[in-house]
């Protein structure tokens, strides 16, 4: 499905909108729906057995990799990774040279450097600076390929109208409302190429995402989300460039056990911690 089709817009829940959009899960308790959320303590006796289990986990883990180390197999991969898998490790390569717009550029022409503009680019357009209409209008100059760059416009401007900011609790002019921080982040965990040639590519995206505001009153707060999404790319201008997108929900795992911080926590935390340029 195109960006002229789904656009990838996030909507009110999070996501990029359309059918794979992320879901938001709002705590059942009333009040600070950050400090409703959060976990009681845990007696002595059950973080006994919490550290117990762990220790049990880890030797576990440790028995499972040492398996087999003394045996002489015969395999041909000698141990290595499963046929056809991609290493996620840094290869050693800088296939990003420059910046526009803040979003890097100036990728390889190749798999690496396919991967390497999906992952950014998803990182982009799933940005609270695709709410403001100056700063979406950037991105999209900088990242969409020139034949898509009008399609892709109209369809995200049709997307974030005036009434899904309504809806999300932000202004006419994609600001959070006074004592409130608006979170939009795309986290991209992994990438795979599924098709290439010397000058168009397809990626797949794995994302972790955070979308809400934070403020004692929001009725939004800030939640993770995961999701796929696919990026075509064409090679233009002497670099990758967006031509489609479309997303699906998942792969997503369990939550942990984690207890749920607080409405100022998780807004110091998003002004404090920036974000990463990605590459293979």
């Amino acid at each position: 499905m195109s960006l002229g089709d789904e656009h990838g817009a996030r909507g009110e829940d999070g996501g990029y909108g359309g059918t794979g959009q992320t879901r938001t899960r709002l705590p059942d308790s009333a009040g600070d729906v950050y400090g409703g959320a959060r976990r009681g303590g845990r007696s002595s006796s059950r973080s006994l057995v919490t550290v117990v289990g762990v220790v049990v986990l880890l030797i576990a883990a440790i028995a499972f990799a040492n398996r087999g180390g003394g045996s002489s197999g015969s395999d041909d991969d000698g141990g290595g990774a499963k046929a056809g898998s991609a290493p996620t490790s840094a290869s050693g390569e800088q296939p990003v040279k420059t910046k526009a717009a803040g979003i890097p550029t100036g990728y390889a022409r190749n798999d690496q450097g396919a991967q390497s503009a999906a992952a950014n680019y998803a990182t982009a357009l799933g940005s609270d600076s695709m709410f403001i209409t100056a700063q979406r209008h950037e991105i999209l100059r900088t990242i969409a390929d020139p034949g898509a760059l009008d399609r892709l416009r109209s369809g995200f401007d049709a997307d974030y109208s005036a009434g899904l900011l309504a809806k999300i609790g932000l202004t006419k002019d994609g600001d959070a409302p006074s004592g409130s921080t608006f979170v939009n982040r795309t986290l991209p965990v992994g990438t795979k190429v599924t098709s290439s040639s010397t000058g168009t590519a397809t990626v797949e995206v794995w994302c972790n995402s955070l979308f809400g505001l934070t403020g004692e009153s929001s009725t939004k707060p800030v939640t993770s989300g995961w999701f796929t999404v696919t990026v075509k790319l064409n090679w233009a201008e002497d670099d990758w460039k967006v031509l489609e997108t479309s997303q699906k929900t998942g792969p997503t795992p369990v939550n942990g056990d984690d207890p749920v911080s607080g409405s100022d926590e998780i807004g110091k935390a998003v002004e404090e911690f920036g974000g990463f340029t990605y590459a293979r």
